[in-house]
């Protein structure tokens, strides 16, 4: 199992992350390689350090921006695939990896992931377009669980509905920490019971990170956990890392997090070193433990139609929903708008969301907007 960091082209994040590249403790990189789809010149000494990992077969892919629950498919999907298959030209993926969700916001380059409903045309929608993301790739494929959930019911199904995702691919789950910590404390569900949602096996890669807390105007004494990857990584979620991981057989990176925009001084960059090298610690105390040969997730992808799936009811759901989260001015407006919406008595089950989850919605999605 390899210690990794999530390192992009970011002055800030590179700026504390240097010295740990230095003395080699970086034993693998993620990279959101569509993060630079934007960029008009790569800098060659980042183009260097991609291939130092490439090399060695520790470069991790990780999508940000393909949104791939949307209901219908955009000429940005096709133009993301096919720079993604580029890429593979220039670099040896170990494996490549994408969020769960959709994109709110009409602009698909903008906005924050967020649920869909677990129906079987969302299904048929994700495993088409993992199928085109392995077919582009040409190695082990993998999605990121959410943080975000309307209710308790969706949390525990979002486990069981990734793995129906994967498994046509032979795709494998970055199980995200403190997205888990998130829904533990939000939902006041119990860490067991959360764990037991989830296929371990197909755990390839575990996300830590940082993230903040936001007051509930409509619960006053309630606080919401936020993935915002802004803080530094929560004790309890190092306790959760240590208490995952041997339950994880196929487990072969745990990655740290943290945005740029969060390490602009000299006391940030020092917490952020201290984070990796905990991190880096619990994986090699595991590392003594006696392991199986890892399942390597090889891909599969099926014949693949010209035609991407698509659904128009899904599609206009998901707009009626963005143009609800970025216009309500208060709650009550949005539930109103929600009931009178076609997502009323649909799969989304809107009806079961918990107020207070909609409320962070119309936060996040307002933020982006």
């Amino acid at each position: 199992m390899l210690a990794a960091l999530a390192c992009n082209l970011d002055a800030d994040i590179l700026g504390a992350a240097l010295p740990l590249l230095e003395e080699g403790q970086v034993e693998a990189l993620e990279w959101s390689f569509d993060a630079l789809y934007w960029a008009s010149e790569v800098p060659a000494w980042f183009v260097e350090l991609l291939h130092a990992y490439s090399d060695q077969q520790r470069l991790l892919g990780h999508g940000v921006y393909f949104s791939l629950l949307s209901g219908r498919w955009t000429s940005e999907q096709q133009q993301w695939l096919n720079q993604l298959r580029e890429l593979t030209q220039r670099y040896s993926f170990a494996h490549i990896t994408e969020h769960f969700g959709a994109f709110t916001g009409q602009n698909f380059h903008a906005g924050a992931p967020l649920s869909v409903p677990y129906s079987p045309v969302s299904l048929r929608i994700g495993q088409d377009r993992l199928a085109r993301i392995a077919e582009a790739a040409r190695c082990p494929v993998g999605l990121e669980n959410l943080a975000f959930a309307y209710s308790l019911e969706e949390v525990k199904r979002q486990g069981e509905f990734l793995g129906e995702l994967l498994a046509p691919v032979n795709g494998f789950l970055i199980l995200d920490l403190h997205n888990l910590y998130c829904q533990l404390h939000n939902f006041s569900i119990g860490y067991e019971e959360l764990l037991e949602c989830y296929a371990l096996d197909r755990v390839r890669e575990i996300h830590i990170s940082g993230g903040s807390w936001e007051n509930s105007q409509l619960l006053p004494t309630r606080k919401i956990r936020r993935d915002t990857h802004d803080e530094a990584v929560p004790v309890e979620v190092f306790n959760l890392l240590a208490r995952t991981m041997p339950r994880c057989p196929n487990l072969k990176y745990v990655v740290l997090e943290q945005l740029g925009t969060s390490l602009k001084t000299e006391a940030s960059h020092v917490q952020f070193r201290r984070d990796f090298v905990q991190m880096a610690a619990l994986v090699q105390q595991h590392n003594h433990s006696p392991r199986s040969v890892p399942n390597a997730f090889l891909p599969r992808w099926p014949a693949l139609p010209a035609l991407a799936v698509q659904d128009d009811l899904l599609h206009e759901q998901q707009r009626q929903l963005s143009h609800i989260l970025e216009t309500a001015a208060s709650l009550p407006e949005a539930q109103q708008r929600l009931r009178a919406s076609a997502l009323a008595r649909s799969a989304w089950q809107i009806e079961h969301w918990e107020p207070y989850m909609l409320e962070t919605a119309l936060s996040i999605a307002q933020k982006w907007k």
